[in-house]
């Protein structure tokens, strides 16, 4: 245990005259325990304090700071499971875009999402990882908007991902999963998108995997025709845990 750690939360009695080891541990501010055992041992006790709604605890197992709501304890300032790791602005007619250091250890699995923009015509995006051109497979399942029936599509070891950002005149969107990108594994993907047209192959989700076990840091989006204008790119990091 370390110097400010205590096993219980002593209750005062009036007129009780404080040691100076009483004093010292009334200044450690919130109490301080090894482990949430030695944290529960210390309230409701003979000559210990209540637990009740509002009081705070550290636990030293891991480093966290705890507060009871009055039925449990829940901890304070937990990490939010998705990190903004880049944020990147598309040019001005431009055919492609690369996003660099977008993968690290930091991470194991990246959302990715396109917004804002137009597209010069309606067209579809591609994605590849680093300067990779082989070895991308992937199923698509697509629809249009006027039709029921759904249409599905096989690649395999091809050039790039296709079909990842749906582009119009009207708007640029996008949003896709990769999971283990810089770890020395084979790296899949997960994608959807929609583009605000009326006709023709629109709605499209994708999944498959790059056939390496390449650990890469950035990615690259390139329109299948036209050109895109406007619009951010934003990779986020799921947290490990």
């Amino acid at each position: 245990m370390g110097a400010n750690a205590q096993t219980a939360v002593p209750a005062f009695t009036a007129g009780q005259v404080l040691t100076a080891a009483q004093q010292t541990q009334i200044n450690t501010g919130i109490p301080v325990f090894a482990t949430t055992v030695t944290r529960d041992a210390a309230f409701d006790g003979a000559g210990e304090k209540a637990l009740a709604e509002g009081q705070f605890a550290y636990i030293e197992a891991t480093n966290t700071t705890q507060y009871y709501d009055g039925a449990a304890w829940q901890s304070v300032g937990v990490s939010p499971g998705l990190v903004l790791v880049s944020s990147t602005t598309i040019g001005t007619t431009v055919s492609s875009v690369t996003v660099s250091s977008a993968f690290s250890s930091t991470y194991e699995n990246y959302f990715v999402t396109i917004t804002g923009g137009v597209a010069s015509q309606t067209n579809y995006g591609r994605l590849t990882l680093g300067a990779t051109a082989t070895g991308y497979y992937k199923t698509l399942i697509y629809m249009a908007y006027n039709s029921n029936t759904v249409n599905g599509q096989g690649l395999q070891n091809q050039a790039y991902w296709d079909d990842i950002i749906t582009g119009s005149t009207d708007n640029l969107n996008g949003a896709f999963y990769l999971f283990g990108p810089n770890l020395a594994k084979t790296t899949h993907f997960a994608s959807f998108a929609a583009p605000a047209i009326t006709t023709g192959q629109v709605t499209n989700n994708n999944m498959g995997y790059l056939s390496n076990s390449t650990q890469y840091t950035a990615f690259t989006l390139t329109a299948g025709v036209g050109t895109w204008t406007g619009g951010t790119v934003r990779v986020y990091g799921l947290a490990n845990s």
